[in-house]
């Protein structure tokens, strides 16, 4: 048995909060920087905010402006998050996690990992079986209901997203999971910049999915990938 000196640290306790209307996205960003900063100066304990946002694109970092394809549609907002563009709008589960990294083993790619490991786990709830692809942040379903591509291999969808920042070791942006969102609002943009592949969502894929059911399965998938 470990020297209690030995014994590796008590991860933090999380505090989950639900927003029950849509939420403005420049007022979202604002609340998790100013959180993420209260983190930083120790004034603040880690937090995952459960929400949705009104019809929206959103540019990461790495945005190329030939994928916004439709421009007038929606609001676009530029993001200090990584990845390209993306859509959030109703029926649509963002998670942001304000969370310490750097208390979490100062390593950003098994960070990621972790949080694409966590929404598998999440829909394996509803057994969907999400997969993780070389090159391609996020999660994806293969559609066997779909017929094959023009390469001859099968089908693929996106059903969910994953875009972080770190300031000072503090996580904050995250992740979003169709549950019922409008796919038509997608093709305003060539989302995360890859036109080979679809959208989907767990009600698209056939299942009768509340984001309250959602909700529950993220809450209790979360303690199994990051304790």
């Amino acid at each position: 048995m470990k020297a209690p000196d030995q014994m590796p640290p008590t991860p933090p306790k999380v505090t989950w909060e639900t927003a029950d209307t849509l939420v403005d996205y420049e007022a979202a960003v604002a609340r998790m920087e100013a959180h993420a900063d209260a983190m930083a100066r120790g004034e603040a304990g880690e937090m995952i905010w459960l929400l949705e946002h009104p019809p929206l694109y959103t540019a990461g970092t790495s945005a190329d402006a030939k994928d916004l394809v439709a421009p007038d549609r929606f609001p676009v907002y530029p993001s200090k998050r990584g990845g390209q563009y993306t859509y959030h709008g109703p029926g649509q589960r963002v998670a942001y996690v304000m969370l310490d990294v750097g208390a979490r083993g100062r390593d950003v790619r098994k960070f990621v990992a972790s949080l694409e490991d966590w929404v598998i786990k999440t829909l394996a709830e509803f057994n969907v079986t999400g997969e993780k692809r070389d090159g391609r942040v996020g999660v994806w379903v293969v559609r066997d209901d779909k017929p094959m591509t023009a390469m001859g291999v099968k089908s693929e969808d996106k059903i969910a997203a994953i875009g972080v920042r770190l300031r000072k070791w503090i996580s904050f942006h995250g992740i979003s999971i169709n549950v019922e969102p409008d796919l038509e609002h997608f093709s305003g943009i060539v989302p995360c910049g890859i036109t080979d592949h679809g959208v989907t969502s767990l009600v698209d894929l056939g299942l009768p999915v509340t984001m309250d059911d959602v909700d529950v399965a993220l809450k209790r998938c979360f303690e199994d990938v990051f304790g």
